[in-house]
């Protein structure tokens, strides 16, 4: 079955292209203009990725992305950000509220298309079913699912795709760029920046103190390390 990609955007001739663009990709397309009941219409929909413009009519992306990534059955599902503010501040803070990627009005729909099949793509990889068990940490890469102790994570898709790497190659430094190609995939359309973003992000879930983090590390002028501990 081809997967569901939900357009949430006021523009009816812009989301009617979109549409138009990942109908002919071979997708399932629905607009949802951000009326009140789209966060209604998405937990019923249940697409495989949204994408979600900044600015609706009776509320931000901003704000309905942080509603998004609170329904469970939608918390790990991709979301890009669709706007016409370019500003660092504004990617930062999309990504930081659980945003996968961000593109800025005027855009290509083939850029528009190569970035939803990508994402697309690495929402599928590594669904085998297996358990991973790395200090503290417990790994269920079938369920997309990571427990400290008895405490589930509450992960975004990418914070999960970026953890389930640290998991795998515990103690071993990396390079914000092999971190970029390990884990946001070859054709990645973010910076290093955005590895910094996410790593606050885990940091914050699994550190108890976020600011001396024993788990996280930073390896001061390349990267960073995970350390699984006991």
């Amino acid at each position: 079955m081809s997967k569901k990609v939900a357009v949430v955007e006021d523009e009816a001739e812009l989301a009617a292209l979109v549409a138009y663009n990942l109908i002919r990709s071979g997708f399932q397309a629905k607009i949802l203009p951000g009326a009140p009941d789209t966060l209604d219409l998405l937990k019923e929909w249940k697409p495989d990725l949204i994408v979600l413009d900044v600015m609706l009519p009776d509320t931000d992306g901003f704000d309905l992305c942080r509603k998004i990534r609170k329904i469970p059955d939608l918390s790990r599902v991709p979301i890009l950000f669709l706007t016409a503010r370019s500003d660092e501040v504004d990617r930062v803070l999309g990504l930081e509220i659980g945003g996968d990627d961000y593109i800025t009005k005027p855009f290509s729909p083939r850029e528009l298309m190569a970035r939803v099949k990508a994402h697309l793509r690495r929402s599928e990889q590594d669904l085998e079913i297996s358990g991973v068990q790395v200090g503290s940490f417990r790994l269920d890469r079938g369920a997309h699912r990571v427990y400290l102790g008895e405490r589930e994570l509450t992960l975004t898709f990418t914070e999960y795709k970026l953890l389930d790497f640290f998991l795998l190659h515990p103690s071993h430094a990396f390079g914000r760029d092999q971190l970029l190609t390990e884990v946001w995939g070859e054709q990645h359309f973010v910076t290093p920046r955005t590895v910094d973003v996410h790593i606050r992000r885990l940091r914050e879930q699994i550190e108890e103190q976020p600011d001396e983090p024993r788990h996280l590390v930073t390896v001061r002028g390349f990267g960073y390390r995970f350390e699984p501990g006991s």
